[in-house]
């Protein structure tokens, strides 16, 4: 049985972000966990199961996704109103420093929060990821690509989600929460994420499918680019390595935290 606190809400800016805070509430290292686009915390849970006692897990549904709320005003959604609840969710945790892991958006939103919050820090993980670009021609083009993401909802709804493994656990309620989300948190802005790369201080841990072609070379550069890193490369997996292949992706997982 997992133990943990129960599910709570914390309210940041009249809205309310669900996060779920479980496993050995002792524990000498906690981790934070956050999800990729159109996915929620529900995705975790064969890494939560596993890692249960010996870590204290938290993880989170990020502004218009899962169980957390979805604002109608759209400049309630942005990568900063994103760092913020991922500070504050480690505030109303008690937890002064954590591993700071994600998949897709949330590993990317992981790497923006170790700029911003370097102190709040013990390790990075980064599952299926990338850390943006330099080139503005290639950011220009992810962001078309996150507004296609968006209008997805508008014409079909909640039914879009039907596609990957990891949209399909989630417990959406918001179409249009999940539009703004792609429009103002998975577009991107700047080089930040990718020039921060080389000053990581802290050990990392990269982890993506072999069948991800969109991030593998991404997985490289970062590779090349992190001074203090561990990459796994999980075999017959995509951009779900860890609902593709649970045991191996847990097996990178447990090596990882029992080496900090």
């Amino acid at each position: 049985m997992i133990k943990g606190r129960p599910v709570t809400y914390l309210k940041l800016d009249d809205t309310d972000i669900y996060y779920q805070d479980q496993g050995k509430q002792s524990a000498k290292t906690t981790l934070l966990l956050s999800h990729g686009y159109a996915a929620s915390s529900a995705m975790w849970q064969q890494q939560v199961d596993f890692l249960s006692e010996k870590y204290r897990i938290i993880s989170w549904d990020m502004r218009g996704h899962g169980r957390s709320q979805s604002p109608s005003d759209i400049g309630a959604y942005s990568s900063s109103a994103s760092l913020q609840d991922m500070k504050n969710i480690l505030d109303a945790c008690d937890v002064e420093k954590a591993v700071i892991g994600g998949h897709s958006l949330g590993g990317y939103f992981s790497i923006l929060f170790n700029i911003k919050y370097a102190e709040r820090v013990s390790g990075l993980m980064l599952f299926n990821t990338g850390p943006g670009f330099r080139n503005q021609k290639a950011r220009e083009d992810w962001n078309l690509y996150a507004l296609n993401q968006g209008k997805r909802f508008e014409t079909k709804g909640l039914d879009a989600l039907r596609g990957r493994i990891e949209t399909r656990l989630g417990h959406h309620t918001s179409a249009q929460g999940l539009m703004n989300a792609a429009e103002k948190m998975l577009t991107q802005h700047d080089a930040s994420a990718i020039d921060s790369l080389p000053s990581i201080k802290v050990p990392t841990l990269i982890i993506c499918g072999e069948q991800d072609k969109g991030f593998l070379d991404p997985t490289a550069y970062m590779n090349k680019k992190i001074p203090s890193v561990t990459t796994v490369l999980i075999p017959n997996a995509r951009h779900a390595a860890n609902l593709d292949q649970p045991e191996l992706f847990n097996q990178a997982l447990g090596a990882y935290l029992s080496s900090l």
